[in-house]
């Protein structure tokens, strides 16, 4: 067993052997720009850029012209909302989102409402859930996209998304996904779901980095964007640049796994997941942050209710790799803001550990890290031993 026993799959996934296999020949033998038009090098890129699109597409129930490559999550989010927020100018300035939203969703609103653009911010409760009832009473005449999450990224919370789609359909209003954490993980469908433009990455299935993706909806509505990043009209002129294709391919190639393996994966990951909360909280005075039942299978949002929470993370970092909230606030010192929306204390989020499994996470790695924890948490009681 490999020590520290990582734990963060949230953060980001290994590449699967398999994925990197598909990939090496995309580096050094068939090398060339899928843009390249006029030769055999660059039909043998494009074509496994269209065989990719085509296998990331049927991962999520679209087509395979709904695929815009991007550089990763945060960018399919900045071209979902600043891209409507553009093209849909002249139909209101309104957007709705969540305060439990992934900070490229945040950050991004608050950019917006520099320009003129109205940002609602929805609450959450004390379990990290929406009210649907306060999301339609939010909607008006002005709104033009609705931002919600289809999963938390630290506590995994999964959102009502089949309830918003309803409602920003009666109202006529775009509902952009977040689903970066869910896709490969649950069984999302953007048809069967009513998302009009979802965002995820390769790095969170065991693709490689640098690679995302942003679903857009050709019909039923038909949603239009204005491109963010201007330079040779690639992906049908709404993301110009160079295609990574050995991202892509092994972007492709990690989704046609996760629809064989997922369901699977998923099984044995939960029971894993519980195993780890339950032995837990059965020897400490630990709670779970979050709902409990209606979440990702492989994340466990733990309140350890002490004190000297930055002492306690220390220690736990010697035998385990865990997280205190998203890789993409970590520079920040400030609480997590998705814990204190949903009401805890600084002491309680400071104490607040994330573990996120994955496909490679063994039983014995999940024993020692009880074992782990449980040891730390003596230490920090009786310093002495």
């Amino acid at each position: 067993m490999k020590t520290p026993v990582y734990l963060d799959y949230n953060a980001t996934t290994p590449v699967d052997k398999r994925v990197l296999e598909t990939m090496l020949p995309f580096f050094t033998e068939q090398f060339g720009n899928a843009a390249s038009s006029n030769h055999q090098y660059g039909w043998a890129a494009a074509e496994a850029v269209t065989i990719a699109r085509e296998q990331i597409a049927r991962l999520i129930g679209a087509v395979k012209e709904e695929i815009v490559f991007t550089s990763g999550a945060t960018e399919s989010i900045n071209l979902a909302i600043r891209g409507v927020a553009d093209a849909y100018a002249t139909k209101g300035n309104h957007i709705i989102t969540c305060a439990t939203e992934h900070k490229a969703v945040l950050d991004t609103c608050a950019a917006l409402s520099k320009k003129d653009m109205e940002i609602s911010f929805l609450r959450v409760d004390k379990k990290g859930s929406i009210n649907i009832d306060e999301l339609k009473q939010t909607i008006k005449p002005s709104t033009i996209l609705i931002c919600l999450m289809y999963a938390n990224n630290e506590t995994g919370v999964l959102f009502p998304v089949r309830e918003i789609a309803d409602a920003a359909k009666q109202n006529n209003v775009l509902f952009f996904c977040d689903a970066t954490q869910a896709v490969g993980k649950a069984a999302v469908n953007v048809l069967d779901d009513g998302i009009d433009l979802m965002a995820f990455s390769s790095h969170k299935l065991y693709g490689p980095k640098g690679c995302g993706a942003l679903y857009v909806r050709r019909k039923n509505p038909r949603v239009r964007l204005k491109e963010q990043i201007t330079g040779g009209g690639h992906e049908r002129t709404m993301r110009s640049g160079t295609l990574n294709v050995p991202g892509i391919v092994g972007f492709g190639k990690a989704a046609e796994l996760c629809m064989k393996e997922s369901a699977n994966d998923a099984k044995q990951i939960r029971l894993l997941r519980d195993h780890l909360e339950y032995s837990i909280c059965k020897q400490t005075v630990t709670t779970v942050n979050g709902e409990v039942k209606n979440r990702l299978p492989h994340v466990s949002n733990l309140c350890f209710h002490l004190q000297n929470g930055a002492s306690f993370m220390a220690e736990l970092s010697k035998y385990m790799a865990v997280s205190s909230g998203s890789a993409c606030s970590s520079a920040s010192p400030e609480p997590s803001h998705v814990l204190k929306a949903m009401g805890l204390t600084d002491e309680e989020i400071k104490s607040s550990v994330r573990f996120s499994l994955g496909r490679f996470t063994t039983e014995v790695e999940i024993n020692y890290t009880i074992k782990q924890i449980t040891h730390v948490l003596k230490q920090l009681k009786n310093p002495g031993l």
